[in-house]
């Protein structure tokens, strides 16, 4: 079977655009991150905003340790962008091969991104549990990644593992939302650029600017949606806290986070009520709009360079192939 060049374009364009998302925006996700996993217990509040947890790096003198997990998390970026977008363009393309469409449905492009987004679920986890624990650790107490996942069993690894497949509806609202506007976008510029397109030319992209808005507007509207499945993850996920914040990071006396999605339901509603629920919400909103829209951003504007380099490794190898038949 050959290479799917286009595939393979559109993950290495969505990869890129991840890794450089996740590097600029990380310090506000680590902060949010930690913000997320703890629980209101008794009146005890260790962060009562967001920048309470910028300000306990800065009077720590540990800014550094806003970034402690960035290499994990880049890698679990990079690997999990790639297969997503590799899998979602694979599928799309088979899906319009079987169906003989021209463009795919709103269901069908919600089928397509939820099976690409548990494919990625499945080979990621442990890297992302890995990044969770590394973020929500004490500042300059973090530890390396095999040190991490080392510690306990690789069942522990895959921790939050049924709460990242139900997530799966996240990306697929996101990039259904997103792709249904792309292509509406398109085909108004493809009407006003008939007769200009060979077959050698390269795609048509929307600007960075569209990108941008369409990716924050997807975002929010899949954010807002599944917002109690994903601070439940970050309870999972969370490090095992410090001696003296067990009952803030929990809720109540016990040194451990909750192992399921039940029990991190159960900790909220009993000690924040069901306002609990969406508490961090807006920090969430802010991280993963601007990190989606510049992931998104970024992938339209490699995806000519990266289309290029595509073209251009497929002659190079058909070339390679037939200087070896005459040799």
């Amino acid at each position: 079977m050959g290479v799917d060049f286009e595939s393979v374009t559109e993950a290495t364009s969505g990869a890129i655009g991840g890794l450089v998302s996740t590097t600029i925006l990380y310090p506000l996700d680590t902060c949010k991150t930690k913000y997320q996993a703890e629980v209101h217990a008794g009146g005890r509040q260790k962060y009562r905003h967001l920048s309470d947890v910028l300000w306990e790096a800065v009077s720590n003198r540990q800014i550094h340790s806003l970034y402690q997990g960035l290499g994990t998390k880049n890698l679990q970026s990079f690997i999990s962008q790639f297969i997503y977008f590799y899998s979602y363009s694979y599928f799309k393309r088979f899906y319009l091969k079987q169906s003989r469409n021209k463009y795919m449905g709103t269901q069908a492009n919600l089928a397509v991104a939820a099976a690409a987004g548990a494919c990625t679920a499945v080979i990621t986890q442990p890297l992302d549990t890995a990044s969770a624990r590394m973020q929500t650790s004490a500042f300059g107490k973090s530890k390396g990644l095999w040190q991490t996942l080392s510690e306990g069993s690789w069942k522990e690894a895959f921790d939050g593992l049924g709460v990242s497949l139900l997530l799966t509806s996240n990306p697929a609202i996101q990039y259904t939302v997103f792709e249904q506007l792309k292509q509406r976008l398109l085909r108004r510029q493809k009407r006003n650029k008939i007769g200009s397109v060979t077959a050698e030319s390269s795609p048509i992209v929307i600007s960075a600017f569209a990108a941008f808005l369409l990716g924050a507007l997807s975002k929010t509207i899949a954010t807002v949606l599944t917002y109690p499945a994903i601070r439940c993850k970050v309870m999972i996920q969370a490090a095992e806290p410090e001696k003296d914040d067990t009952l803030i990071m929990n809720g109540e006396n016990r040194d451990k986070p909750p192992r399921d999605m039940v029990d991190a339901l159960k900790i909220i509603w009993k000690n924040e009520g069901p306002l609990g629920f969406y508490k961090g919400v807006h920090a969430q909103i802010l991280k993963t709009v601007l990190s989606a829209a510049l992931l998104l951003m970024i992938k339209e504007k490699t995806s000519r360079s990266t289309w290029v380099l595509m073209v251009g490794l497929r002659r190079y190898i058909l070339s390679t192939k037939e200087k070896i038949k005459q040799a």
